[in-house]
Order: C-alpha cells, then sequence, then structure tokens
C-alpha cells in the first residue's frame, strides 16, 4: 500500500471521535514532523509540536490543526524497519505502519499507510501491542477464508488478479487463506457439499457471475442438509451458516457491482478485511413442486433465449459471444404465450395501516394476479442488476434487502420498439417508460408458458433441438437452465451475508467518511 499524506484522508477532529479515554500518548514523526499523538479508545489523532508563536497567528493555527483517523479504519499494524545487506537479525527499527481502508468516490474503497516513526524500541512496542489489542477487538473480521477461485473467468484473468491485487491485501490483513482453483463446471458446488467449513470464516469467490451464484446455492444447499431440511421442496429455507465474499473477474459481474456500487477488486478485498456484511435477499426457484436452485434474477424469454445462444459459441470471446446472441435473438425475435401470476409485495407499514383501516379483506397478503398473453421478455429481480451495459441497473428500484422483487413484463411489440427498449438500459432515460412494458413490486412470481415445446433456436441445431425440445431456456444469474413447465419463484429475505457495501447502505457503512 502507497502511503499517502495524511491531509488526503485526516480531517479536523469532531467531538465524536475525541471522546473515549485515552489508552496512549506519545511522540512521533508523522509526515516530517514532530507530532503529540493520542490513542484514545476510537481514534487516533495528533497535532504537529511548533514552538511558541504570537497569538493569533493564522499560520500558527493552520500548522497546528488536529488531525485524526477512526481506530475502525484501521486493518492492520506492522513495526516498520530498514534492512541492510551487511545487518543481521530483525534490521534496524523506524516505528509503525498503520494499514488504512479509506473512502474514496463513488463508493470506491483504498488501501493506504500512515507511519509513525519513532525509533525507541521500548516506545513502538508498547503502541504496537496497543494497535494489536485493539485490531482483535473487531470480532466481525474475518481471520481465516477458504478462496474458491475460476482460472477460466472473463479472459482467464482470475488466477492474476487474484495473486496481484487481493492476495497481497489478505496477507497484510493476517488472514490465512486456503485456495481452491476449480477445474470443472459444479466443482464448486461438489467441493462445499463435501469439504469442512468448521475453521473458516467465510467464503470467498474470485470469478465472474456464473461462480458467484453456484458458490452461493452450494453455501445454501449446505445450510439446508446441516438444518436437516429436504432438498427436494424447499419452502422455508434456513439461511446460510457462513457470508460469502466476491471478488469480481468475470465478464459482466452483475452481483458483485450490485453489492458494492462499483465492480472494484480493490472494494470488493477491503470490505471483506473489515469484515462489513450485507444481509441479501435470495430467490428459490422450482417446477412442479421440485426445488431447482437458489438465486438472485432470472430472465425468461428474449433473455432467456439470448443466453441459449450464446452457450452453443463458447468458443467464442464472452464479448462477442453476448453480441452475436442478442443480434441473433432478435432477429429470430418472437413472443411467447404466457400465464404469469404474482404476489404483489406489501410492506409491513402499508399491511399495518390496512389492518387500523379494518377491512379484512383488504389485509389478506394472498391476492395473487394473473396476466396472460404474448410475452417477449420476462425478468424476475431480487437485486438491482447493475453492470456496465446497464449502469442503472436491470432493475433499479430494486434493493438487496426490502423483501421483494422487481417483476418486469415486455409484451409483445415491434422490433424497432423492443430495441429501443433495450437501449435505454445503458442511458439515463426511464427504460421501462414504453405503454407495451409493465414493471410489479412482488413477493412470488409463476411463469407458465401455454405452448407446448420451446421454439429451436438454430435451424442447424438439430442434435441441441432434439436435446431441449420440450425446454423453455431460463436465465438464472447468468447460467443456462432449461424448464419443461411452470417456474415458481419466491423472495427469502436476508437468507445469504454477503461481505460488502451496496449504494444505499455505504453512507452508513463503518468506512471513514471524513477524507477531504
Amino acid at each position: 500500500a502507497a502511503a499517502v499524506p495524511s491531509a488526503l484522508w485526516a480531517s479536523q477532529l469532531q467531538p465524536e471521535a475525541a471522546a473515549g479515554q485515552i489508552l496512549l500518548r506519545g511522540i512521533f514523526e508523522i509526515g516530517r514532523s514532530s507530532c503529540d499523538v493520542v490513542l484514545s479508545e476510537r481514534a487516533l489523532r495528533w497535532r504537529p509540536i511548533q514552538p511558541e508563536r504570537p497569538a493569533g497567528d493564522s499560520k500558527y493555527d493552520v500548522l497546528c490543526k488536529e488531525e485524526f483517523i477512526e481506530l475502525k479504519d484501521i486493518f492492520s499494524v506492522k513495526l516498520k524497519r530498514r534492512y541492510s545487506v551487511k545487518q543481521q537479525g530483525s534490521g534496524t527499527l523506524l516505528g509503525i505502519t498503520l494499514f488504512i481502508c479509506l473512502k474514496k468516490e463513488q463508493n470506491k474503497l483504498k488501501d493506504s499507510t500512515l507511519d509513525l516513526i519513532n525509533l525507541s524500541e521500548d516506545h513502538c512496542d508498547v503502541w504496537f501491542k496497543q494497535f494489536k489489542k485493539i485490531l482483535a477487538g473487531f470480532s466481525n473480521r474475518p481471520k481465516s477464508l477458504k478462496i474458491i477461485l475460476n482460472p477460466q473467468s472473463h479472459k482467464k484473468e482470475a488466477t492474476q488478479v487474484y495473486y496481484e491485487k487481493v492476495e497481497p491485501l489478505l496477507r497484510t490483513a493476517g488472514i490465512k487463506t486456503d485456495v481452491t482453483i476449480t477445474e470443472y463446471e459444479g466443482h464448486a458446488l461438489s467441493l462445499l457439499k463435501e469439504c469442512e467449513l468448521q475453521e473458516f470464516d467465510g467464503v470467498v469467490c474470485v470469478g465472474g457471475d456464473g461462480s458467484a451464484s453456484e458458490i452461493a446455492h452450494a453455501l445454501l444447499l449446505r445450510a439446508q442438509k446441516n438444518a436437516g431440511k429436504e432438498t427436494d421442496r424447499i419452502l422455508t429455507p434456513v439461511r446460510a451458516e457462513l457470508p460469502l465474499g466476491l471478488i469480481p473477474a468475470g465478464s459482466t459481474n452483475v452481483l458483485a457491482h450490485s453489492l458494492h456500487g462499483i465492480p472494484h477488486v480493490v472494494t470488493a478485498t477491503l470490505h471483506i478485511i473489515m469484515g462489513h456484511i450485507q444481509p441479501v435477499d435470495v430467490c428459490t426457484f422450482s417446477t412442479t413442486g421440485k426445488f431447482l436452485r437458489f438465486g438472485f434474477s432470472a430472465m425468461f424469454g428474449f433473455g432467456g433465449r439470448t443466453l441459449a445462444l450464446a452457450e452453443k459459441h463458447r468458443w467464442m470471446s464472452p464479448n462477442q459471444r453476448r453480441d452475436f446472441a442478442i443480434i441473433k435473438a432478435l432477429a429470430k425475435l418472437k413472443p411467447e404465450d404466457c400465464e404469469i401470476s404474482f404476489l404483489p409485495f406489501i410492506s409491513s407499514q402499508n399491511l399495518q395501516e390496512r389492518k387500523v383501516e379494518g377491512s379484512p379483506k383488504s389485509v389478506s397478503n394472498d391476492q395473487w394476479q394473473t396476466i396472460q398473453g404474448q410475452i417477449l421478455n420476462v425478468s424476475i429481480m431480487a437485486i438491482p442488476c447493475l453492470c456496465s451495459v446497464a449502469p442503472r441497473g436491470l432493475a433499479p428500484n430494486t434493493r438487496l434487502n426490502n423483501g421483494s422483487m422487481a417483476l418486469i413484463i415486455a409484451r409483445n411489440t415491434s422490433r424497432p420498439e423492443f430495441i429501443k427498449h433495450l437501449k435505454r438500459y445503458a442511458s439515463v432515460k426511464n427504460q421501462f417508460n414504453f405503454p407495451f412494458v409493465e414493471t410489479y413490486t412482488v413477493e412470488e412470481v409463476k411463469v407458465r408458458p401455454r405452448t407446448n415445446s420451446a421454439p429451436n433456436l438454430e435451424e442447424d441445431a438439430g442434435r441441441h433441438a432434439a436435446a431441449s425440445e420440450n425446454n423453455f431456456p431460463w436465465n438464472v444469474d447468468g447460467d443456462l437452465v432449461e424448464v419443461a413447465s411452470e417456474v415458481h419463484v419466491k423472495l427469502h429475505p436476508r437468507l445469504i451475508n454477503l461481505y460488502g457495501g451496496s449504494m444505499e447502505e455505504m453512507n452508513d457503512s463503518e468506512v471513514n467518511c471524513n477524507c477531504l
């Protein structure tokens, strides 16, 4: 971590930060100035020591401005030493280095250092031990992590991303890691079914949306088995036992982008190190009473067909494959005859208001609504689904844990109008402001195709057509799921903890907000 001038992240001491019992006081050199340094229960503050000057000297007042950092923003402390070739032993002590998590613009986090220079071994030893004791008190921070790395993600860059950007930070923070590099699709799922996880405080995925969704599904599936629940039919799932960290190393990184507000590797790593926990809603997907999987978002119709086409051209690069599939799906744009039933979301506040009104009928939260007709696309999303092609999100009004899903239905329309709708996702304009687009806030959704078989996606795909003749393609978190009948999607609030902070929660997080 590169050291930066203290003026970049320290500001004038606030009364609430100054509160607390003073633990230590001493003199250190900070930024080439001798400083009076005070360590209290919640902050480290310092003021340059200056010779006496006449009262009212404005230059003197500026030089002596008190600065501080909050202790909860420190994630590691080390003794700073200088080593030489001829010197043996532990080197020459220079002082103490603090490693700090800083909040920057646009939800970004940055690691930095603060050097407290003092050549006294005894003096530094007392301060070093006190800092270590303080850091040990942050019980929410992980000490041991299981790392699952997908080497095939995006342009096969995940391994490089981890060992060049993530692993050095985890090592600096003193976090023990156990790394598994996946070798085939479904490897993470089979691994997490059997491996011992008692020694770990969390699991970290280094990969894209497919890997993240697979690991989240595996952790939740494991929790159901540990709770003695049947996994063929899951009605009331229990929460995952371990939090999941997401390092964005894929081509879209929708889940990590939605979680952190930005697909930034260092930001994601620092959220894990600092132990920032974000409860997130999860959906269960089932068909004819049989459980299919856990997930965060799904698309049926155009979104499902596009993914099915892309999967048949895996030899292309991710961007080429995506663009090719979109163009081909648009060229063969065709609606599905569907019946969509949904249970509208009623917030606890609205439910209470209805009870006060005294209408027994209105208090019921079991009033299903049904839509029928020719549908081009159905999107069901429990998270905002931010990505590079939709910076505001595919479902911008959805939050990570508000107990509801966005149901977005695009009815049949002309190809040019549907393309206009798709292009709006990349702009600041409202992508739902079309007469053929309907949006609902729901708790449950059932999608039932009324045709006998799914359309053939490629005329020359004989063997594929035979295998999928009676199956309809769904895009669930970027994974292709083929289902022959009705799919039931149900939201379960705060079912998994993720390491991170989304756009709206970042303002209330435990990251230092006093940086200039």
